[in-house]
């Protein structure tokens, strides 16, 4: 008789710090008692369906050759073609990338969006290098995967890093190769290559739809809310706005640069105008500083950690203070600091769902290119915020009939639908 599958982490990774794609395996198997006869497939969701390595050389514009590895991670594609976005980081690993292509097989059955899960990256530092040489790695990256990628094979978007203009390289390198145009191979392209409008605010509309969702089940009044938000891009930036717009009060931005505080409310328009100048919140005007941990401990009511994963783990978790913590990174909490923060009180918004936002609008793009017939901003929001209001109503119900928290509830609703799509699909041949 054949020995059953281990569910041990692969060698590659240490039981002690199992790493982003250790950590999504531990949620699966929270999640497995809830599955009922669905579990028998449950190995599914453990097994990226494909992984590509690749070997990215260039030619700097100092003429000497250098050599990137790049990845490409196909997780799931039960419920339709992969999609997920290309990180350009100095360090992107496998164990990272696995477990992002993951997520996003979460996130898109979590939205219920006719979705698997991929992602990319390219370990590379790109303010190490000039645009033309960025433009170089992401032809090459892009002809090294173009065989496993296209408009019904899997849909590259853009992620850390990563923008419009890398996209529209992206989708011309694999449209050449083709033959012939192809613009639904990527989202997050510029508008005027079949774009999405609203598609860089997505990701943070989203984070504020769906924490004043939750905010309303609790009790709280967005108007006068004391939000904290670590990251300050397109999902933070975004974010922060559409709350300051709301009447809330940002009180703490923590980015890359340092951290600023004012407890009264930041200035958020005039903070948005001192990073476009400065490229950073530290030192802008009518702030004082805080260090990291003064940050975490912060009495919110709302806390977004919207920058990497990885930023909240058992050795800050009882740092925290707020009532409500929406996850708008990817894996921003770790499995013990869940736990430590749920003990708390804290209703956790988890990341599958919370900044599900961009997934939805790089869908509504897609749509829109196969039809080449393209809404309008106001129809694209308001799509958005219905299915994001959608998603967590579910989400929050689950929750209830099991008695669980919002991320096992999401990873119940999503597991459920990519497995029965599994289940129903059979195994071929």
């Amino acid at each position: 008789m054949a020995e059953p599958h281990s569910h041990t982490l692969p060698s590659y990774l240490d039981s002690s710090h199992p790493g982003p794609w250790g950590i999504y395996l531990q949620q699966v198997d929270r999640v497995a008692p809830y599955l009922g006869n669905l579990s028998r497939w449950i190995e599914t969701l453990k097994r990226p369906k494909r992984i590509l390595i690749v070997d990215v050389p260039i030619q700097l514009d100092n003429g000497t050759v250098a050599h990137f590895e790049g990845y490409r991670v196909q997780h799931n594609n039960s419920r339709g073609p992969g999609k997920g976005g290309v990180r350009y980081h100095q360090d992107v690993t496998l164990s990272e990338v696995m477990a992002l292509s993951a997520w996003m097989s979460v996130k898109s059955a979590a939205v219920n969006l006719p979705f698997g899960g991929a992602k990319g990256g390219i370990r590379i530092d790109p303010r190490q290098h000039s645009m033309a040489e960025i433009e170089r790695i992401t032809r090459r990256y892009t002809s090294e995967i173009h065989d496993i990628i296209g408009p019904n094979k899997d849909i590259p978007a853009p992620d850390v890093n990563t923008n419009g203009q890398i996209m529209a390289w992206m989708m011309d390198t694999y449209s050449m190769n083709e033959g012939g145009t192809t613009t639904g191979v990527v989202t997050g392209k510029p508008v005027s290559l079949g774009g999405s409008l609203g598609r860089i605010e997505a990701t943070g509309r989203g984070v504020y739809v769906v924490a004043c969702e939750a905010a309303r089940e609790s009790g709280i009044d967005i108007k006068g809310a004391r939000i904290a938000i670590q990251g300050f891009g397109n999902v933070g930036g975004t974010a922060a706005r559409l709350f300051n717009e709301a009447g809330a009060h940002v009180v703490a931005v923590y980015d890359h640069t340092g951290i600023v505080y004012n407890s009264r409310g930041l200035n958020v328009p005039a903070l948005v105008e001192h990073v476009k100048s400065t490229g950073g919140v530290a030192g802008a005007a009518d702030t004082e500083t805080l260090s990291v941990n003064d940050f975490w401990s912060l009495k919110t009511d709302i806390l977004i950690p919207a920058a990497l994963e990885g930023q909240i783990t058992r050795d800050n978790a009882d740092l925290i203070h707020t009532r409500i913590l929406v996850e708008g990174a990817n894996g921003p909490t770790t499995p013990e600091a869940d736990d430590i923060i749920s003990a708390k009180g804290t209703i956790i918004v988890p990341d599958v769902v919370a900044n599900a936002g961009g997934v939805t609008v790089s869908y509504f793009e897609w749509v829109q290119d196969f039809s080449s017939f393209f809404w309008t901003e106001q129809e694209i929001n308001h799509r958005l915020e219905a299915m994001m209001r959608a998603a967590y109503s579910g989400m929050s119900a689950v929750a209830r009939q099991h008695g669980v928290s919002l991320r096992t509830a999401a990873f119940i609703v999503a597991c459920s639908r990519i497995l029965e799509a599994r289940q129903v699909r059979g195994l071929y041949p």
